[in-house]
């Protein structure tokens, strides 16, 4: 059996018309991925502030986004002081500290509390509001939770990831020992 190359009916021209399309749909994937993690990122960012709006979907979607179309942006957002770690550890299965689930249902509840009362009059979007932050804080704490290894005194840690903290999982009986 012969080698054969299979040659469009166009010649060599016909295979540099496709490889300059691909390099521009590329291009063009390129610039839309980038543009989607940086909307997601500012979605992200507003959910933060805004009690009903998700903040993790966003990050990862934008994490996502990133790791498809710019490693810049992608090691920029998991090394992120502010959220890399929360990335990471969601993405990686591990969960969210008690330090960040206090906070997520600490301005859930003040978010939602000031909307139910001071800027909404209608009684059934109230108790619409009031499930929503429910469900909410029902979600966050079924999250696994973990905590930095420097509080374990001692035990091993989960492998760390890169630029932050290592973390381990807690048991549910451990949680119950603590408590």
């Amino acid at each position: 059996m012969r080698n054969t190359c299979c040659v469009p009916e166009g010649g060599l021209d016909g295979c540099r018309r496709n490889a300059v399309v691909f390099l521009e749909m590329t291009r063009l994937k390129h610039i839309l991925l980038t543009g989607c993690g940086a909307a997601c990122v500012a979605l992200g960012v507003a959910g933060i502030f805004l009690p009903v709006m998700p903040t993790t979907p966003f990050l990862l979607l934008a994490a996502v986004c990133y790791a498809r179309s710019s490693p810049r942006f992608y090691r920029w957002l998991i090394t992120n002081r502010w959220c890399g770690a929360y990335i990471r550890n969601y993405w990686e299965g591990r969960g969210i500290s008690r330090l960040h689930k206090s906070a997520t249902l600490l301005l859930l509840w003040l978010g939602m509390g000031a909307t139910i009362t001071f800027f909404i009059s209608l009684w059934w979007l109230k108790l619409v509001l009031a499930g929503i932050a429910v469900a909410v804080t029902v979600h966050v704490l079924l999250i696994r939770t973990c905590q930095p290894a420097s509080a374990l005194g001692g035990r091993p840690a989960v492998q760390a990831a890169p630029e932050g903290p290592a973390m381990v999982q807690e048991t549910a009986g451990e949680r119950k020992a603590t408590a």
